[in-house]
C-alpha cells in the first residue's frame, strides 16, 4: 500500500474495523509517519447490467449514486442516507445471485429506497427513469404516493 504523501510502500496497520461491505484499515507510513485510511472489499464476480437496448455493461454503483444525487438536489437528503440506500440496492441486486440483471430491476430497487427516503426525490427520479410521456403519467404516480400515505 503506497503512502499518498511520500509514495513509500512501507506502512503498518494501526486500526482495523469492519465496515458495511469492506474492511476499513487505518495505516501509518513507516517512512514519513503520515496516517491514511484504506478500504478493502471482497472481490465479487463481475455483475453485468442488461440495458434497455440489450447492451451489457459492468454494474457501477457510482451511476446509482449520481442518479440519486441529481434527483435529491436541493432536498434535505444527506450523503450518508444516499450511501446507505445505494448499499441496500447493491445488496438486493447481488442477492439475486445472477451474473446479469436488467436495468429495470435495479431502477425498481432504487425507487423503493427513494420512496422511503424522500417523496420529491422519488418523483424526480421516477420522472426520468420511467420516461413519462405526458402529465397523466405523472399524475398517476402522484396519486399512488398520495394513496399510499393515507
Amino acid at each position: 500500500m503506497k503512502c499518498p504523501k511520500c509514495q513509500s510502500e512501507e506502512s503498518k496497520v494501526v486500526d482495523s474495523r469492519q465496515a458495511e461491505n469492506a474492511i476499513r484499515r487505518r495505516r501509518e507510513c513507516e517512512n514519513c509517519g503520515n496516517r491514511f485510511t484504506t478500504f478493502e472489499r471482497i472481490e465479487e464476480m463481475p455483475l453485468l447490467v442488461i440495458k434497455k437496448d440489450d447492451t451489457r455493461e459492468v454494474f457501477n454503483r457510482d451511476k446509482i449514486i449520481t442518479g440519486i444525487v441529481r434527483s435529491a438536489r436541493k432536498r434535505p437528503v444527506s450523503s450518508e442516507s444516499i450511501e446507505k440506500a445505494v448499499e441496500r440496492v447493491e445488496r438486493k441486486v447481488r442477492m439475486l445471485a445472477e451474473n446479469e440483471v436488467h436495468s429495470d430491476t435495479i431502477g425498481e430497487f432504487v425507487m423503493e429506497e427513494l420512496a422511503e427516503l424522500d417523496e420529491i426525490t422519488y418523483v424526480r427520479f421516477a420522472s426520468v427513469y420511467r420516461s413519462f410521456k405526458d402529465v397523466s403519467d405523472l399524475e398517476d404516480l402522484l396519486r399512488n404516493i398520495t394513496n399510499k400515505n393515507k
